[in-house]
């Protein structure tokens, strides 16, 4: 295998940052992080020119590099960019090919109030005052837990970073000096850019021969004062009945409401030049979309949508409401060279639906998914198509009920996904994710993951991962994560048997994996087998390059380590349950024994050394299938009968649903929470408190956070000295979680003496399924 991409090692503990004084140039932080945009036929092949504020002139200060979830730089491209906080200070680019539009990703500091800021910036041209370029902030800065919320009180800010972009007026020659300075400091205190992108805007398409027009046929507004969302629906509908295409001139157009496509062609003037924008004034679920009928109304065929923008203003996630970009059932249909910005997702495809085909688009700024293929999609793909800062998973499919069947997802880029994976499968059969580059994962989530997870996902229904699952010829840049809710490194690659055990052939080949955030390849929640690496190049871990937290088998052929932080490469506590069998040449990733410790170790990583303020918490594993770091049997002398009992006790449970596993409810973090299977009540959690004690009071808990609405959870309480005869302590009621009260319910218990101690969930108000965040047991 040819490597794609080379890249240049730090030293450990090169420092962190550099902060530079007025006056001075700005200079790389150590070394030049790998960019996702250079790498050799892989990932999307895209029209603009990127350069990296950092790399700039510029007067300002450096931040980063640093991946520490919650900083300013952790969601910057490659980790680091410019802050400007002074009248006067800038970042220069210098043009390396000639150009007449651009780009440019920043960062505005949120409101006291968490609504947002309106603030302005200047465009120079080789010093000359151009333009002022408004930026805002109204697009981001979430808070809380999912599916999170606006209020700055609330822990875990992100998705810090907004895109905007304009024209340059002419073609500029390269050597030309693009300068973004502050004028003022009064709307906004600081402004940080990370990056600009610099193009070539070809002129706009023309009207083709015969097509209908939706200014001049049809009477929408281009200018974007009244709402032209029944007269483009017209004109579509027409388009469909006279087999005419449907044309978008130039203008920015109101839609309020989806644009509901069948047989048509709509075609805009060009992304730059044909936008749709807008959102229903008092319907907030309603806005900007162009959709397919859904399948339960027969969905929609023969379909192409082309050369124009949808540009929204969801400026918050409701996952009911349907304000995606494109959405709906589109079968034997074509999607070409559409920007999709501030909307919820940009193509959230609800199936059935058969042989759609996403192409040549930018995806930027979701407040959820990229693209998500959802519920027996199949013969479907997504091409040459980029995307940066979605607020879940990047590229996604989901086969929730309804087999996804050899769909495919290639020379795509991924960029910077906020939450959850850049590419994902959750379930599939004959699944291809080929010559993609996946960089800068953010949290809850890997580069590349495989798994049978999310409801409806199982092979009773015929969707978990099946058949033939290829990974060939991707690169991954800093991808992986420290996890919030877990709290460990997930990995680069990884794979989870959450539902159910995956038992598929799974080939990933020839491929890198570079710079990983934790380990470059991981596994938990549940077996995975077949398994085959073969040409895979791994070059830097920050952990570990194999994390294995749940059985399974593998086979790894010709698969090269280098640069692992830790001494022994793989940790492993399950043993022999998970199977390596090694042909060919491997080197620098197999140990024998591997490393079972019950801390995580800091990470290290390769490019821009050690974070600041250190690395992720060293706490035990917590997945079941991690030996319990305390032993269940009493120590010699009990403990003091103080405190909260059932903090960091061995727990066990019923069931869990994805990440919220019970090992939440006594980790002493509000924030974190079990949740039990949904739809499966009666639901149950137990801990063991090692010794006999006569508890009076249990104190419990949900996240304090305000999205975390009222509910009443229906419990009982019972208790064990062997952990096999149980009685009841508590006869079953409704006890009420209010925010008002710290989202917390007391239950009085007699001071029966017990050691395990069972919580029976039947019943919850406010999801279908127990919720705990805190189980606290005291004698007092």
């Amino acid at each position: 295998m040819a490597a794609s991409i080379s890249m240049a090692l730090a030293v450990a503990g090169t420092a962190a940052a550099v902060v530079l004084s007025t006056g001075s140039t700005a200079q790389a932080a150590a070394v030049q992080a790998p960019s996702p945009l250079n790498v050799k036929d892989r990932g999307a092949t895209v029209p603009f020119k990127e350069q990296e504020a950092e790399y700039a002139s510029t007067n300002g200060s450096l931040i980063g590099p640093d991946r520490t979830y919650g900083a300013l730089p952790s969601e910057a491209s490659g980790r680091q960019a410019v802050t400007l906080d002074a009248v006067g200070e800038y970042v220069e680019f210098t043009l390396t090919s000639p150009a007449n539009a651009m780009s440019f990703r920043y960062s505005l500091p949120d409101s006291a109030s968490g609504s947002g800021r309106d603030a302005a910036i200047d465009l120079k041209v080789n010093g000359s005052q151009f333009k002022s370029v408004p930026v805002t902030s109204v697009y981001g800065w979430y808070y809380g837990g999912y599916p999170f919320n606006n209020n700055p009180g609330d822990t875990n800010p992100h998705h810090f970073y907004d895109e905007t972009r304009t024209m340059l007026g002419s073609t500029l020659p390269a050597g030309t000096k693009i300068r973004l300075q502050v004028a003022s400091v009064s709307a906004s205190p600081s402004f940080t850019i990370d990056l600009a992108d610099f193009e070539q805007v070809a002129a706009p398409v023309a009207k083709p021969a015969g097509a209908l027009d939706v200014v001049s046929d049809f009477g929408a507004d281009p200018t974007g004062a009244a709402d032209s969302t029944a007269k483009i629906q017209a004109a579509v509908d027409a388009g469909k009945a006279q087999s005419k295409e449907v044309y978008i001139p130039q203008g920015t157009f109101q839609v309020r409401d989806h644009i509901v496509v069948d047989k048509v062609t709509l075609r805009g003037a060009g992304p730059w030049y044909s936008v749709l924008t807008g959102r229903d004034p008092a319907n907030r679920s309603k806005a900007v979309g162009v959709y397919g009928k859904y399948a339960a109304q027969g969905g929609s065929s023969n379909v192409t949508l082309k050369d124009f923008a949808i540009i929204g203003d969801i400026r918050e996630r409701v996952d009911d409401d349907q304000v995606n970009a494109i959405g709906g059932a589109l079968s034997n249909s074509t999607v070409d060279n559409i920007w999709m910005q501030h909307t919820k997702c940009g193509a959230w495809m609800d199936g059935p639906m058969d042989n759609l085909t996403i192409k040549n688009s930018r995806i930027l700024d979701q407040t959820a998914d990229g693209v998500n293929f959802h519920y027996g999609v199949t013969n479907s793909t997504v091409t040459n198509t980029f995307v940066r800062n979605s607020g879940d998973d990047g590229l996604a499919m989901w086969a929730e009920a309804k087999p996804n069947v050899n769909n495919k997802f290639t020379f795509n880029t991924v960029i910077l996904p906020i939450l959850a994976n850049n590419i994902v499968t959750y379930g599939g059969k004959d699944i291809t994710i080929s010559d993609n580059v996946m960089s800068d994962t953010i949290s809850n989530g890997g580069g590349l993951h495989i798994a049978n997870r999310y409801p409806g996902v199982n092979s009773g229904q015929g969707t978990a991962v099946s058949g033939t699952i290829t990974a060939a010829r991707n690169t991954l840049i800093r991808a992986g994560n420290n996890d919030f809710n877990w709290r460990f490194g997930v990995g680069a690659i990884w794979f989870s048997g959450l539902n159910e055990p995956i038992n598929a052939t799974i080939n990933i080949t020839d491929s890198e994996v570079l710079d990983s955030s934790y380990a470059a390849i991981h596994l938990i929640e549940g077996a995975t087998n077949g398994l085959h690496f073969k040409n895979i190049r791994i070059d830097g871990a920050g952990t570990y390059a194999l994390q294995i937290q749940a059985p399974g088998t593998a086979t790894f052929e010709n698969v090269t380590a280098t640069h692992i932080a830790q001494s022994n490469p793989i940790h492993n506590c399950i043993g022999s349950g998970f199977q390596i069998t090694r042909t060919g040449t491997n080197s620098g990733w197999y140990a024998d024994p591997p490393v079972c410790t019950g801390t995580w170790p800091d990470p290290v990583w390769t490019n821009g050394g050690i974070p600041q303020g250190g690395g992720q918490p060293t706490d035990p594993p917590t997945t079941p299938t991690d030996p319990p770091t305390t032993p269940t049997d009493p120590p010699t002398t009990p403990p003091a009968d103080t405190g909260n009992l059932a903090k960091g006790r061995p727990v066990t449970e019923s069931g869990h649903a994805d990440v919220y596993q019970a090992s939440n409810a006594v980790d002493g973090n509000a924030n974190s929470y079990w949740e039990s299977t949904n739809n499966a009540f009666p639901q149950s959690i137990t801990v063991d408190l090692g010794w006999s004690k006569a508890i009076k009071r249990l104190e419990l808990k949900l996240p304090p956070a305000a999205a975390w609405a009222t509910r009443t959870q229906t419990l009982s309480v019972s208790g064990s000295t062997d952990n096999s005869t149980y009685t009841s302590l508590k006869a079953s009621a409704g006890y009420t979680f209010n925010p008002s009260s710290s989202n917390t319910a007391t239950v009085s218990l007699t001071g029966t003496s017990t050691r395990y101690l069972r919580l029976t969930f039947t019943g919850n108000t406010g999801w279908p399924a127990a919720q705990l965040s805190e189980l606290e047991a005291y004698t007092s």
